[in-house]
């Protein structure tokens, strides 16, 4: 009886272990709206001659379906197919469950700060402010023995510089059009950072997202890294832009990138059954007026408004999470830090993690 006992103790210490994360990949992708990840295109815009990019048709064949589950399913498979089957997805305000950012500012640059520092600094106040002061996760995580020199960013917009302080942390970002490989870049990464060079630049500060895509696949899958951002951009910028087809495309290709990126980490021995997903978004924008989609910011109502999934060998699967509970962006970065086993501190105060998140 004994030596069963101790097989007993001996099999679920093993499968405790096998079940913990020892890597976490966070994804942002900028302004994208809660409305559209739980209830799919929403035909008023797409409808609106100011917005649908003179082919309201392609919107509809591509996206429509007349029920909420099978256009957010269109939009995006992945989130809809897997995470939703193996995960968490939080924020579907249609049934009271509520992701809000804590900052009053509700754009980028507090957004991220937020995320990353699991802290409101109210100096942050503009996308151009100066590097960030306070310490975030990723710096806190390579401060760790275990993880040092194997934690960086990839970002489409070159604010990332300053945002996750890569001075003074001494984390790599590879921000906008920052060439990447370091002083000996592979012949893959070299073809990247001339493709980067040569592209077309829609937006000064910030590239098209798939070269952030291409550039973080090919770290990951060459390097090996143990804490890895990566940061969409194209959302937000097509939302500005007033182009809801490419805005909807942008989701779209992003859902599907998230897919090879799970793909890769499920077939990898180093991540298989051992790296976690963190996928969120910055703010969020306009509804209550549509033509409000567009924008955000603190003068525009419920730009305050987010989600957030995840996706883990120490998460449990309960999927769309369907209670009416309200957490805050300011408590990713605790919850984040558990997953891997650590309690984030730091100079300034942490938020308390989101429980529900972690077995």
């Amino acid at each position: 009886m004994k030596k069963l006992i101790v097989v007993s103790f001996l099999l679920s210490s093993y499968f405790l272990q096998a079940q913990q994360t020892e890597n976490i990949i966070i994804i942002t992708t900028d302004g994208f709206r809660w409305q559209e990840v739980f209830d799919g295109m929403d035909k008023d815009i797409a409808n609106d001659k100011r917005y649908h990019q003179n082919d309201s048709a392609k919107i509809f064949e591509k996206y429509w379906a007349e029920d909420g589950e099978s256009r957010r399913k269109k939009l995006l498979p992945f989130f809809w197919n897997t995470i939703a089957a193996k995960g968490q997805l939080y924020g579907n305000r249609l049934i009271g469950n509520k992701v809000n950012v804590s900052n009053s500012q509700w754009f980028s640059y507090p957004g991220y700060s937020e995320i990353m520092c699991g802290y409101v600094d109210t100096a942050i106040n503009s996308n151009g402010y100066k590097a960030n002061p306070n310490t975030t996760l990723l710096e806190y995580f390579n401060k760790q023995s275990a993880l040092k020199g194997k934690v960086l960013a990839f970002g489409a917009w070159d604010a990332f510089n300053r945002i996750l302080n890569e001075e003074r942390s001494g984390i790599p970002v590879i921000a906008a059009y920052d060439q990447f490989g370091g002083a000996n870049p592979t012949t893959n990464e070299k073809l990247i950072n001339n493709m980067v060079q040569d592209s077309y630049r829609q937006w000064s500060e910030e590239c098209l997202d798939v070269f952030t895509q291409y550039e973080a696949m090919e770290h990951l899958q060459t390097k090996k890294p143990r804490v890895m951002y990566i940061a969409y951009g194209e959302t937000d910028e097509w939302a500005h832009s007033h182009q809801y087809r490419s805005y909807l495309d942008a989701a779209h290709q992003v859902d599907a990138w998230i897919k090879k990126i799970w793909d890769f980490v499920q077939s990898d021995p180093q991540y298989k059954n051992k790296t976690t997903l963190f996928i969120t978004t910055d703010h969020g924008r306009g509804i209550t007026n549509k033509t409000k989609w567009t924008s955000h910011g603190a003068s525009v109502d419920d730009a305050d408004q987010i989600w957030f999934a995840v996706m883990g060998p120490n998460t449990p699967a309960t999927g769309e999470v369907k209670t009416q509970t309200q957490v805050y962006q300011k408590q990713f970065a605790q919850t984040m830090a558990k997953l891997m086993g650590y309690q984030f501190t730091a100079e300034h105060p942490v938020a308390d993690l989101i429980p529900s998140v972690i077995k």
